[in-house]
Parts: C-alpha cells; structure tokens; sequence
C-alpha cells in the first residue's frame, strides 16, 4: 500500500510516499526566507506560497518514491494555522476525489508522537513530548490511539520563546538553529533567569517570563557585544532545557514510564538532545529523538499516522475539514 502524506499546517509544504511502513521519499518545501523579514509567519502569505508549491512538492514526493499510483491520502487537518491547512485540505480532497482512493484526517501533533515509528520500534506506554513552535505538549501514551494529556504551555511555547529571544538580539526567523548555534560559545551561567512554576505540583509549562526576562536584560544592557549575545542565548537556551527535563522526570516519576519519545522542532535542539540522553542514561530511561529532518513538520509522520488509522479512512471527503485548534 502506497500513502501520501501531505502537511501544511503552518510554513513548510511537505509531502512523503510511504510503502506500507517504509520511507520511500520526503520532500519539504519551507518559506523561511520569505517569512524571515516579519520575524514570524505571515499566516495569508504562508497559505499563498503552499497553494503555489503544493502540486510540485507531491509530484516531486511520488517521483523520488518511483510511484505513479496512489491507495491512499493522509492529510494534517489539524492543528495549525487555518489558512495553511486549507489548502492542504483541499488539495487532498481534490487528488482522492480524482483518483477515487480513500482519505484520513491527521492530528499534527498526533503525527509528531509517531514520527519515531518511522525509524525505531518503541514500546507502549512512554512518556512523549511535542516540543515546537506551536506547541509544548506532554502526553502519556498506553498504547495506540490511547493519550493521556499530563501537561502543557501555558503560554508561549518553547519555539515561539526561541523565536522571540532570537529577534531580541537582532537575529531571523526561525530562532531555534540561532540560538542553538550562539550558544556553543556562550556561558549557560551568565543570567540567573528563573524557571516558572519550578515550585509547584505542575506538569505544565510556562516560557513566556523567560522571555520577557531576556527581553528586560537586554533592555537593560543596550547596545550588545557578540560575547554578550551568546552568554544570553546559553543561559536562555539552559533554562528552556532545565524546564523542559524538570518536568519530564516529575512526569517519569508519576507515571512509572521508563521510556520518553521528544518530537517537534526544538527535538533539533543539540543541548537538550545532550542534556537528556545523559540524564536518561543515569536513571535507566529510554529516550527517543527523530531524526531532525522528521523533528520538523514533515509528510513522512502525517502517513506514518494515515497507516496506523487506516481503518479511518474514508471516501466521504465532505467530511473531511480544517480544524486549526484541534484537540488530542
């Protein structure tokens, strides 16, 4: 069985043809460089250029995977910006409806959990974390289709703070490879910023004040030496990753899960690839990090989903649509 996998949930067009559960292709169109002079996503610009990209990228998708025929669309319904899952939407249901094959609606964050099925066979339950710029949600999951919602952002989610922090010191879009990147020379210790809700009985997060932290120091400080810029990126970047480890080892620790699955963009992140893999060795816990061509909004993870609900899919595409704040 040949699936298409098409996202367009916020700025990447990305399309993947999955054999059965084998990977035969993933093609991602991203805007960045367009969006980069806003210092963020343009919401009706992103829908324009997907509208624009989304035939090549799916026919690029089916050519690298040596396909002509499809059994099969999933399609990311939800959640995300409504103008870019439009055009997702719709193009999807026009290809099914052409072809006469099924369609399944896809949960983005749903398909960031299973992106690691498309490289590791990991056992129920685990602790899974989808961590990007949307989106700071931790799950615990029993089984197939089973999550429990343990935590998430109150606030700004971690990719949006990197965002944020890296326009505060006069850097682009996107900010979490900048920030990663100043931070290799910079020093974690630099400013004492404090981490919110460390006290309390939470699993939630809360990455708003550490942003306006920064914001207030750089303020403070004014014009800004390179040695300064990456001292403040370290010591952002270290809170970000104390916060997010804290609150996943309180999450082991109620729930008894000794494996943990990271996905979404900031998964990319090297420090925190490093801060977890050191803990989790200590204690005895797995973990599992994508790749990071799978960390980011990807094709490959909304088929991988499509496959395992297959039993979802249907030919009554009317009652398939855009749900920008879909639950899990």
């Amino acid at each position: 069985m040949y699936i298409l996998g098409i996202d367009t949930s916020c700025d990447d067009t990305s399309c993947a043809v999955l054999e059965d559960k084998v990977l035969r292709s993933n093609v991602v169109i991203d805007q960045n460089e367009v969006h980069a002079r806003f210092g963020g996503i343009v919401p009706e610009m992103a829908a324009r250029m997907h509208t624009e990209a989304i035939s090549l990228c799916v026919e690029k998708a089916m050519a690298e995977a040596g396909v002509s025929q499809i059994d099969m669309v999933g399609v990311t319904v939800g959640p995300g910006l409504m103008p870019s899952l439009l055009v997702g939407v719709c193009f999807a249901k026009g290809f099914c409806y052409g072809r006469g094959i099924p369609i399944v609606p896809v949960n983005h964050i749903e398909a960031h959990i299973n992106a690691i099925f498309l490289e590791h066979d990991v056992e129920y339950p685990f602790l899974a974390l989808v961590v990007s710029g949307g989106h700071t949600h931790l799950y615990l999951v029993l089984g197939e289709k089973n999550y429990r919602l343990l935590g998430k952002t109150l606030d700004d989610a971690a990719g949006e703070a990197f965002d944020k922090v890296s326009r505060l010191l006069g850097f682009s879009f996107p900010g979490g490879p900048v920030i990663d990147r100043l931070s290799k020379t910079g020093s974690a210790t630099f400013l004492d910023i404090p981490r919110a809700l460390e006290k309390e009985e939470t699993l939630n997060f809360s990455f708003s004040g550490v942003k306006t932290a920064v914001k207030k120091y750089v303020e403070k400080l004014g014009k800004l030496s390179k040695t300064n810029v990456a001292n403040i990126a370290a010591s952002f970047q270290e809170s970000v990753v104390d916060v997010i480890v804290k609150r996943l080892f309180k999450a082991a620790d109620i729930t008894g899960a000794r494996r943990m699955v990271i996905g979404g963009g900031v998964a990319c992140n090297s420090r925190l690839r490093e801060v977890l893999y050191n803990a989790c060795s200590k204690k005895k816990i797995e973990v599992y990090f994508p790749s990071p061509a799978l960390c980011m909004d990807n094709g490959a993870m909304v088929a991988m989903v499509a496959y395992k609900n297959r039993d979802e899919s249907t030919f009554n595409y009317s009652s398939i649509d855009a749900e920008p704040h879909l639950d899990l």
